[in-house]
């Protein structure tokens, strides 16, 4: 962390050519302005908010638990073998150049807690700029909850309180910062949702900037990881009251960004800023017949575990593409396909952050935690019955088989979404790969509770702050 604000400097990295506040990832950052002059005004402060949003990154945790997990299995060439088999250290280089979240997360960090400690200063020139303030208060605060969480999730990811979280920044600092306990470090970020909440809109339809929707929906996702089970049964119930389903009909159209149904926060990609989801599994085509290379398989675990007629999830997350032919593997990876092999908006589609089939499946987890197994039991079919067409009821005899079976429902609806890796870490679940989906016996299993499934700290950081600890099982 302090790496990252040597890096920053007391330069703030601001927007000032914005032709449109709501697709913030269209903003290129163009110019450097530094000091108080940077964010005297509101709309300078604003413009610090969408650099914050600007430098959100959610593919290196889609792409991280993909391939750490059992979600994909390998393409058609193999250079990711160290982190793929899970013999990754804190100087492994696939780490580096792909799975060091605190970079990213530290920079949106800082970019929001410099205009959290402007903000009271900027001259409102009228009513307006005096509500924008606080609305831009509200995304400071849920951008910086919602950054510190990402950093649990890579370098913690334990609910017990006294075991270590990271470092929580509350102001622009260059000082070295030690970790601190779980329990402190929730306190924290709860209290920035909490806050966020009373100051950014009911509301709206830029789905792009936070919201009370949005809010909830990171409430129960903590709360879960967390065990907090009453409060993720609350904000998960939040979300589903204010967002329904998607009907069967609608559902793939999420997918291919002509309906945000369920979704309350999503991430604009274009081709315009050369981010591409969907080539983080296969490469772009060089027309429409000659496909691009194909980096990551959809596991045959994965692949099989759908009815592939009646699970309207299958034909929206996959497709066994005719035009690729032995000996070029035909089952890939189609929810982030974007438009047609070839054109400039090829694997070109927006990250959803928050979905109502997360939100379901949160809920009946705690449920099934907090002992109402019938009413996990509802959850789950209700769920299932809005994906599989003619879905007969199911029933459970025991609370474990209900949680097995809610968190198998995770694998068929959020895969590619960020969640796997980090589901079997907190539920102390091991991978296994099927024989056909493990390229090398070092591939077929990471055991329940190994080390590995919590990232060490980057090297990097150990030799820029000599106050941070490294997690158990690794050394520099």
């Amino acid at each position: 962390m302090k790496n990252i604000n040597l890096f920053i400097g007391t330069v703030l990295i601001i927007s000032l050519f914005v032709t449109s506040c709501s697709k913030v990832i269209d903003v290129k950052e163009t110019d450097f302005i530094g000091g108080d002059i940077a964010l005297l005004t509101v709309n300078n402060n604003e413009q610090g908010i969408i650099g914050g949003y600007s430098a959100m990154n959610v593919e290196m945790g889609i792409l991280l638990n993909s391939t750490l997990s059992d979600e994909v299995k390998v393409g058609e060439f193999y250079n990711a073998a160290t982190t793929h088999e899970w013999q990754y250290g804190s100087t492994d280089i696939g780490l580096r150049d792909n799975f060091t979240a605190f970079p990213v997360q530290y920079l949106i960090i800082d970019r929001v807690n410099r205009v959290l400690e402007a903000l009271p200063k900027a001259k409102a020139a009228n009513a307006t700029e005096e509500a924008l303030k606080l609305k831009l208060k509200g995304e400071a605060l849920f951008l910086r909850a919602f950054a510190h969480f990402e950093l649990y999730r890579y370098y913690s990811n334990t609910s017990v309180g006294t075991e270590l979280a990271l470092a929580y920044m509350e102001t622009p600092s260059l000082t070295p910062k030690a970790r601190i306990t779980v329990t402190p470090y929730f306190a924290k970020l709860n209290a920035d949702l909490a806050t966020a909440k009373t100051l950014v809109p009911q509301v709206t339809t830029d789905i792009y900037r936070a919201n009370k929707n949005a809010i909830a929906g990171l409430q129960a996702r903590v709360a879960l990881y967390t065990k907090d089970y009453a409060n993720a049964i609350t904000f998960s119930t939040e979300y589903i009251n204010a967002l329904p389903l998607a009907t069967s009909a609608t559902f793939n159209k999420i997918w291919k960004d002509s309906s945000n149904t369920e979704v309350a926060f999503k991430l604009s990609r274009t081709s315009a800023t050369g981010t591409k989801i969907g080539s983080l599994f296969r490469g772009t085509s060089a027309n429409a017949t000659n496909i691009g290379t194909i980096t990551w398989l959809p596991s045959d675990k994965l692949w099989d575990s759908y009815d592939q007629i009646q699970d309207v999830r299958f034909n929206a997350y996959f497709k066994n593409e005719p035009l690729l032919k032995n000996p070029r593997p035909s089952k890939i990876i189609a929810k982030y396909a974007g438009a047609g092999y070839g054109t400039p908006t090829e694997n070109v589609a927006d990250a959803k952050v928050f979905r109502t089939g997360e939100m379901y499946l949160i809920r009946a987890e705690s449920k099934a935690e907090t002992n109402d197994v019938v009413g996990a039991t509802a959850d789950l079919n209700d769920l299932r019955k809005a994906r599989i067409t003619g879905y007969v009821n199911a029933s459970f005899l025991t609370k474990d088989l209900l949680i097995n079976a809610i968190m198998t429902e995770r694998f068929k609806e959020l895969p590619f979404e960020g969640h796997r890796f980090f589901d079997a870490k907190r539920r102390s679940i091991a991978i296994n790969r099927l024989p056909s989906d493990a390229r090398t016996t070092a591939s077929a299993t990471l055991p329940a509770g190994n080390f590995r499934f919590i990232l060490p700290i980057p090297n990097s950081e150990i030799l820029a702050n000599s106050t941070i600890q490294q997690n158990p099982g690794y050394s520099n």
